[in-house]
């Protein structure tokens, strides 16, 4: 069962609503999500029409405490209530219960994860197609970030000679990850010079972070050897470039299914809309965004789901939204992604939970299944 982490908790526990108040806080969430519309208390009087002692009257008194709690608000006067984001974050820690996957859901992610096939393919393309699949089961956006390139370790770097002395530099960090970019550099380099580079990084430098080789090279650069030794000084220059864009440290990003939020009623507003887009456009800022979600530490665990609610959200684009991540670690885990669904905050939680945390552990199992070819 995955593990909630809550981003911000509602704070004086002693004022909370008490059971009936949950009840009708969790019909309330259940019936909005559904119709998008403010809830009133004849439609929850319906479906509680077998409960004693909760009429119309009983319930709009509840749902009046709700309001005073600001677990709900009302739109206006004549309006029923809606849930804001306090009363998510209450229902997310406390009221969702067990938290399980439907067989419709289970039978589509092992599809999708080739789980009984036998081919193999890239984790390029594995975080590719997972970004899809969350797309596909929470129609909203489905995001998965690689893991850092300053937390992967590295298995094999190459450097080949471009004109006007650029250097393509291909990167292979574990497990199998490929990372292709072009550096210019001041001065130009020959093939052999290139390749001695190489050789001298795949020998000294295999199986480090790359945080690590960095925090080395600058220890080389400030050594007096570093200006004597050509073969050392070479592998300085080109390893520091290769490893210095701040911006491709933090991973790549897979994102799939944004056309999904422009049919959504939540994002009507169009300058919200915009403003929304984009965030999710510029990779820079959501690789910030969801790498601030779940922190690269050891206490990242996979299968524990952070869910950020709306105002919870610094990024104001974002603020009407509601972000459910989890991490996933690679190789002997030191190398950690995430995997996310992005939507608006009315949205299934208990659902969406479950998907994240449960994709997350079986994305894990594939990457290290076909790095090692069983």
């Amino acid at each position: 069962m995955p593990v909630r982490e809550s981003y911000l908790r509602i704070e004086n526990s002693s004022n909370l609503p008490d059971s009936r108040g949950q009840l009708i806080l969790s019909a309330i969430i259940n019936e909005h999500f559904l119709t998008g519309e403010p809830v009133g208390s004849k439609a929850l009087a319906g479906k509680f029409a077998n409960a004693s002692g909760l009429s119309s009257a009983t319930i709009r008194g509840v749902m009046a405490e709700l309001e005073e709690l600001g677990l709900v608000e009302q739109p206006h006067t004549s309006a029923g209530r809606v849930p804001t984001d306090k009363g998510y974050r209450y229902y997310v820690d406390n009221l969702l219960g067990v938290l399980s996957l439907s067989n419709d859901d289970l039978s589509l992610i092992g599809g999708e994860f080739g789980i009984a096939n036998d081919f193999l393919e890239t984790p390029d393309r594995l975080m590719e197609r997972t970004s899809q699949l969350l797309s596909a089961l929470s129609n909203n956006v489905g995001i998965v970030v690689s893991p850092s390139l300053a937390q992967d370790r590295l298995q094999h770097i190459e450097f080949v000679s471009l004109s006007e002395n650029r250097v393509l530099v291909v990167l292979v960090s574990a497990p199998n990850i490929v990372h292709n970019r072009i550096i210019r550099l001041n001065v130009a380099f020959t093939r052999e010079e290139l390749e001695q580079a190489a050789n001298y990084l795949n020998s000294e430098f295999a199986g480090k972070s790359l945080s690590e080789i960095r925090a080395q090279i600058l220890t080389l650069m400030h050594q007096e050897k570093a200006l004597f030794d050509k073969l050392l000084q070479n592998a300085v220059i080109l390893c520091s470039q290769s490893i210095e864009d701040d911006t491709e440290s933090l991973g790549e990003v897979y994102i799939d299914g944004t056309t999904n939020i422009l049919s959504k009623k939540d994002f009507a507003d169009l300058e919200r809309l915009r403003g929304l887009l984009s965030t999710i456009g510029e990779r820079s800022k959501l690789l910030q965004i969801l790498n601030e979600c779940v922190a690269k530490d050891e206490s990242s665990r996979p299968g524990v789901v952070q869910v950020i609610i709306g105002s919870e959200n610094p990024t104001p684009t974002l603020q009407n939204c509601s972000l459910i991540s989890a991490p996933y670690r690679v190789g002997d885990g030191s190398a950690i992604g995430t995997l996310s669904v992005l939507g608006p905050t009315r949205i299934e939680y208990a659902r969406m939970i479950s998907i994240v945390s449960y994709v997350a552990r079986v994305l894990e199992r594939t990457i290290s299944r076909e790095v090692n070819g069983n």
